[in-house]
């Protein structure tokens, strides 16, 4: 069998090569003892490059075209080997055929997150991936560098190296862009050309050249791209207390369609009694001698009219509407912590739903259940103050006689200090009675004009 290779190898003349693969960068032609024959032909097809090695050194690279091998067209091989002028027999080199066409939509992306610090939202994780299009610009230098003896390599071979120089270059660009994560979409062609131009200098030292780079995608972890959708959400709805009414209208249809249930039982009350007082204020002033409220005025003899009801109040509650609940149901909630100063809180005759810490009954319950006040300075006794439902101080005698003066501290304004069983008026405090009484008297009327 060995006898016929080598027959072969001597009657054939030709060295080329026809690539049908999509992958192949480098192809060695094999030839019985790499023997060429003196004028053999040499056929590069377009898109190709022939590389002579003479013992492991680069000898004459060919560009596409056809050539008859003699010593005048391998000026290198035959200093190298030292041949003659009209040297003609075989002579001993290896062929190496190089693709220099353009290899497209090669693939990159990160492994791993990568953590970057935006203006807008801090420190966040981006994964980013695309393709990217090489050649080989330098056959010479890419067998040097990369290729060595190997007979048959492959795009495979040196794509992960590839991908690991653009993730590492582009890491570095997006980081040192400050560009907002929001703002990225629109800079996916600036960031290519970057690091294309960025990464040229490493592909070209391997005898590569990078002739595009594309960002085709750069994308947030699933939980940020959640809160992100639920932010444009918001931004969509616009004016959230009208959203709030809406969503409040829609679920009173709800109930309403599901008599049935608890929650419509509740709505129901609480339509009953919105109809209750609308046709109450109809009725007022409809007849003579109607009591106020619309109420008839009892007849001689008649038992006393019913005490009139605890007012209760409709909450938005986990961002659904509950209730109606009264006062000392509020007080548990609020206890358990679902019921806050913040929560939004609705009765009838509200125009709008309030924060509870904007409701008076509201005000009064939460400054019941505020924790005991810390004891007050040694020596100097001092008191807390109620404002608008929120716990201020504590303040010594000489704040509290600014407050007066300045008309934030009245004889109604609820007090406590250290020893009282609970608020207290300021105007019912022996030790805060002097402080009301020494407000400077209203300055005399001015003099009457003298007689004409």
């Amino acid at each position: 069998m060995a006898f016929w290779d080598r027959l072969k190898a001597e009657l054939i003349d030709i060295i080329e090569w026809t690539d049908d693969s999509s992958d192949t960068l480098v192809y060695r032609f094999e030839r019985h003892n790499n023997e060429i024959k003196h004028g053999a032909q040499l056929i590069v097809r377009q898109g190709q490059a022939a590389v002579f090695i003479n013992e492991g050194q680069v000898a004459d690279v060919f560009k596409p075209g056809r050539y008859e091998l003699q010593t005048k067209n391998v000026p290198i091989l035959a200093t190298l080997q030292g041949w003659k002028y009209g040297f003609e027999s075989p002579f001993k080199a290896e062929v190496y055929f190089v693709n220099t066409r353009r290899y497209t939509d090669q693939k990159w992306g990160t492994k791993n997150p990568v953590m970057l610090r935006d203006p807008e939202f801090g420190p966040v994780r981006i994964r980013a991936f695309g393709n990217y299009a090489f050649r080989v610009s330098d056959p010479a230098k890419f067998l040097s560098e990369i290729v060595g003896t190997d007979g048959d390599f492959g795009t495979e071979e040196i794509s992960d190296q590839l991908r690991n120089l653009i993730v590492s270059r582009f890491t570095d660009a997006v980081g040192e862009s400050k560009i907002p994560i929001l703002d990225l979409a629109s800079n996916y062609d600036e960031l290519g050309d970057f690091v294309t131009t960025k990464i040229a200098p490493e592909f070209d030292a391997y005898g590569l050249l990078i002739t595009k780079l594309l960002v085709e995608n750069i994308s947030l972890p699933p939980n940020v791209e959640e809160a992100l959708d639920k932010r444009s959400s918001m931004g969509i709805i616009g004016d959230l207390h009208k959203y709030t009414q809406y969503q409040t209208a829609e679920a009173m249809r709800a109930a309403a369609e599901n008599p049935t249930g608890m929650a419509g039982g509740g709505m129901g009350m609480g339509m009953g009694f919105a109809m209750a007082n609308a046709m109450g204020g109809a009725m007022m002033g409809g007849g003579q001698g109607a009591a106020p409220g619309g109420q008839p005025p009892p007849g001689p003899g008649a038992p006393p009219p019913p005490p009139p009801s605890a007012p209760q109040f409709f909450c938005f509650i986990n961002g659904q509407q509950a209730g109606p609940f009264p006062e000392p149901q509020l007080e548990q909630l609020a206890k358990g912590g679902q019921f806050t100063p913040d929560t939004l809180v609705w009765q009838q005759g509200m125009a709008n739903w309030t924060k509870a810490s904007e409701v008076a009954p509201m005000q009064a319950l939460f400054t019941r259940l505020q924790p005991p006040a810390p004891p007050p300075i040694p020596g100097n006794k001092s008191f807390f103050v109620a404002h608008n439902g929120q716990q201020d101080g504590p303040f010594p005698p000489q704040a509290l006689q600014a407050q007066v003066e300045g008309g934030r501290l009245t004889e109604d304004t609820l007090v406590w200090t250290e020893g009282m069983a609970a608020w207290t008026p300021a105007g019912e405090v022996e030790e805060l009675q002097a402080l009301f009484q020494q407000r400077p008297a209203a300055p005399p009327p001015p003099p009457p004009p003298p007689p004409g």
